[in-house]
């Protein structure tokens, strides 16, 4: 039985990003997927700005733009009787804004998930220590106190092995058969209502190059459906909603049916389509009542299923396994207490039961679940929601409190107010280092960073050795005089940015027992 650091079951883009995670931290591991290769069809498309800071700290955000569609080609969201016929409404999502942009130093992505996949294999395939093993089945898991026991199939030999890890990731889906395993137990409603996917070739030029969209949706009376923008040429999927509630079932959809339905909803009876694939899926809004069961952490959607509306699926399981990489890495290296595990559920199960919620009521005032003679159009929530995108904020014994409130935000899912409150994102600010501009969400990872005001040198000397130390007003330069205020801090402040790039600690002033305070700070962020 051969022997590992931590198993990761499921090759789609969390387990993919889980696995380039943890090489960077140094961790050997070992992913699983019974699949023979990344996938074949379209799925998830968007990466939202959040999500592309994670990418970019790891390196991989430059490939991803490449594989994925360029900004100009998706910029609207439009309503339309037919892409031919009467447009009812366009909008520029709230995402877009000039102030939603400045909050990053990166931007969203559209780029389909059979684009994606790839890119995160090469780069996993790339790292060292990993290994990748597609083709190949989970079938079983027991643990103990000491680590878990897995029952692997080699789907081309027959074969069947096994494994011992000391931790599990699971990252296979939302069928999770590891979450059924270890009896989590699913909070919220299920089959809300369901769907059938269209991949399809059809040059939809002539009706969409003058109003770049990432969707257009379709209102008529016995259709309603989404054509999803997958190479803004000839390659698009179409997406038709709530299934049972117009007489259909998943069998009904013949390529004759789906291209009788793709040209009445483009509005050209004639035109030329050619069917590429089609999956049947329902959508369900529910999360694990636990995401850690002994050494088996649920990630994605083996922890929480949300409807695809506003595109927090896929987002939200890689900033689980980002969350989570850092700390199964600090365990295993010995420097953290079993502890700090636990912050795992305690910061990603509350945020993650806000997503779904966010995802469900998007979905709802959209008419999804009922048969809708006319337009529905969304709230105005929907496409709109930085808060959520930029606006987690942990509370767990990873997290030292400064004592500080948050502010006050009347609309915490549309708007994102900056703050290095403990437990916040670390606020994007542009800075200087050897004549170049640079981001903070450059600075952070994969280990904390330390980040002091001009007059800091204490706490520089206090964390040497544990943390990355840079002064703003020494190595960096800030020029525009943002960054104290940003923070949140006197000259003699600091911050510790976890390698999360969530704030952990924050002294706003003065420094004292440097050396003292810096012990009870990682003691306590590390559970040890």
């Amino acid at each position: 039985m051969s022997t590992l650091p931590v198993l990761i079951v499921g090759g789609g883009p969390v387990g993919l990003s889980a696995s380039i995670f943890l090489s960077a931290f140094g961790i050997r591991s070992l992913l699983v997927e019974r699949h023979p290769g990344t996938s074949i069809v379209p799925k998830a498309r968007g990466i939202n700005a959040r999500t592309m800071e994670i990418y970019r700290q790891f390196g991989v955000e430059a490939a991803i733009r490449s594989a994925g569609l360029p900004p100009e080609k998706s910029g609207l969201i439009v309503w339309t009787e037919s892409l031919a016929g009467r447009e009812i409404e366009r909008r520029v999502p709230g995402r877009a804004s000039p102030r939603n942009q400045g909050m990053s130093p990166v931007a969203n992505c559209l780029c389909a998930q059979d684009d994606l996949e790839p890119v995160l294999r090469r780069f996993a395939e790339a790292q060292a220590p990993a290994e990748l093993r597609f083709d190949t089945e989970f079938l079983s898991v027991t643990q103990d106190a000491d680590g878990v026991d897995a029952v692997l199939l080699d789907r081309r030999t027959g074969v069947e092995s096994s494994v011992r890890a000391q931790y599990v990731i699971a990252a296979d889906g939302n069928q999770s058969r590891i979450r059924r395993l270890v009896g989590a137990r699913m909070i919220g409603p299920e089959k809300i209502y369901d769907s059938v996917n269209m991949v399809f070739n059809a040059d939809l030029r002539p009706w969409t190059a003058h109003r770049p969209s990432a969707l257009y949706f379709v209102e008529q009376p016995d259709l309603r459906g989404t054509f999803l923008t997958i190479n803004a040429h000839d390659r698009w999927g179409f997406l038709i909603h709530s299934l049972s509630q117009y007489g259909y079932t998943p069998a009904d959809f013949t390529d004759e049916r789906c291209i009788a339905m793709i040209r009445q909803a483009v509005g050209v009876p004639d035109l030329p389509v050619r069917m590429l694939g089609l999956s049947a899926w329902e959508a369900s809004a529910f999360v694990a009542d636990q995401y850690r069961h002994g050494r088996i952490f649920l990630t994605g959607d083996a922890a929480h299923e949300m409807p695809p509306t506003g595109g927090f699926g896929m987002n939200t399981g890689v900033q689980d396994v980002h969350n989570l990489s850092w700390k199964l890495a600090a365990v295993l290296r010995g420097e953290a207490g079993d502890s700090l595990l636990d912050t795992y559920h305690a910061e990603r199960q509350p945020w993650g039961t806000v997503t779904t919620k966010v995802a469900l009521d998007n979905c709802l005032s959209m008419g999804r679940t009922e048969r809708q003679a006319g337009a529905k159009l969304p709230r105005a929530e929907f496409l709109s929601e930085q808060g959520l995108i930029f606006g987690a904020s942990y509370d767990s014994a990873a997290v030292i409190p400064d004592g500080t409130m948050p502010e006050a935000n009347d609309s915490p899912i549309t708007q994102y107010i900056p703050s290095a409150r403990p437990g916040a994102r670390a606020p994007h600010v542009w800075l200087w280092r050897d004549g170049e501009r640079i981001s903070t969400v450059d600075l952070f990872g994969p280990w904390f960073t330390l980040l002091t005001g001009p007059e800091g040198a204490g706490w520089r000397e206090a964390f040497a050795g544990r943390a990355v130390a840079y002064t703003v007003g020494r190595e960096l330069e800030d020029r525009d005089g943002l960054w104290l205020a940003a923070y949140g801090l006197a000259a003699d402040g600091a911050v510790l940015v976890r390698p999360d790039g969530q704030v952990g600690w924050r002294a706003r002033s003065g420094i004292g027992d440097a050396a003292g305070v810096f012990d009870g700070v990682f003691e306590s962020v590390m559970g040890l």
